[in-house]
């Protein structure tokens, strides 16, 4: 895809990380692509939704990301609301999202104008609520304590007032997630749960977490839910702390909504999106969470080692006993062609293969 405008997110606490966004500006001078910087954090300004951001920035078709997979996230909600590509500069501790290391950028860059780097899809989600959510007074302030501002409150997408019984539409996308946690240490959320339309159970808990594959690895994964592998499409619902005997994690359909909805004597709720603080829930609120009509468009050099990627970050050790049994060989891909009946699966390359 030849790149038309870039959009930079630069974790600016970073070093690195603004040295990166200087030799990602030389590389667009050197072609006459417009590059602007987004989501600029300043203390005298609020920060703006993923759609006025696109906007003010011109649509960028390519959004970079310098830091780590935080900074990635905030490229993401920009580049959802533009459609636009996201390429991850890797500058941070995990690095599940980020793609290439900050000295290999430009030859990146090289690769997405060129139409040499491949485009991976990957799933969201979004939100209809009982009523636009909304920050109570005083809450940003403490939110910016030792932090940059918060982001505000979801905006409406466009709807049809007959739509009003199914909620109304939030302008908003989680590449990773959607927590609902209590929003006082000594009062319990208590949340009754719909799967596809019918009430699964009421939970009392810390939190319940709405992820998609892709967030698999994040809050879910911490709190006990598996591990999914991004090819997939699904929802996993996973309970945090939950004060009841079945707290497993649920792998529900991608056509399947995921409702949760405040009890009447619970504690007021906290709602997450992909991290970020974006509203809370009073009793008898409720908020629906599906999947995105709209996929995130991530930017790879190469076919995602997905497995050997949460291997390497997880740092996973074999179990001793099998190791004293012998060691494994890092990859199984047998020599010669590909079977008729292999042939529709995702196989690792020959290690002969450039």
């Amino acid at each position: 895809m030849p790149v038309g405008r870039v959009g930079m997110v630069v974790h600016e606490g970073r070093e690195e990380a603004v040295s990166a966004a200087e030799a990602v500006r030389r590389w667009c001078a050197a072609r006459d692509v417009p590059a602007v910087d987004i989501d600029v954090w300043r203390d005298d300004e609020p920060r703006h939704g993923g759609r006025e951001e696109a906007e003010a920035a011109g649509n960028p078709d390519l959004i970079v990301t310098l830091g780590g997979d935080g900074t990635f996230l905030r490229g993401a909600r920009i580049a959802a609301a533009c459609d636009a590509a996201v390429l991850g500069v890797d500058l941070g501790r995990v690095g599940f999202l980020t793609e290439v290391a900050a000295a290999g950028v430009e030859d990146a860059l090289d690769a997405v104008h060129e139409g040499r780097a491949l485009l991976e899809e990957r799933m969201t989600l979004t939100l209809r609520a009982s009523r636009p959510l909304e920050l109570p007074e005083g809450m940003e302030a403490l939110l910016r304590y030792g932090r940059g501002p918060a982001l505000p409150p979801p905006h409406l997408r466009p709807g049809d007032p007959q739509d009003v019984g199914w909620g109304v539409a939030l302008d908003v996308t989680a590449l990773n997630d959607v927590v609902f946690e209590k929003l006082a240490r000594d009062r319990q959320a208590s949340l009754a749960v719909y799967l596809g339309g019918r009430l699964f159970a009421s939970y009392s808990a810390d939190a319940v977490v709405a992820a998609t594959p892709t967030g698999s690895t994040a809050y879910s994964f911490a709190a006990g839910g598996p591990v999914v592998s991004p090819h997939v499409d699904a929802v996993v619902f996973t309970p945090v702390a939950p004060h009841m005997v079945f707290d497993r994690t649920l792998v529900v359909a991608p056509d399947e909504v995921v409702a949760v909805r405040v009890l009447p004597h619970s504690g007021r709720v906290a709602v997450s999106i992909d991290g970020q603080l974006r509203g809370v829930l009073d009793p008898g609120d409720w908020v629906a969470v599906y999947a995105a009509p709209r996929r995130l468009r991530l930017v790879r050099l190469g076919p995602t080692d997905f497995y050997g990627r949460l291997r390497e970050r997880f740092r996973l050790a074999d179990a001793p006993a099998a190791a004293a049994d012998g060691q494994a060989p890092p990859l199984y891909r047998p020599d010669g062609p590909v079977p008729p009946d292999l042939a529709h699966l995702r196989l690792p390359p020959h290690p002969g293969d450039g």
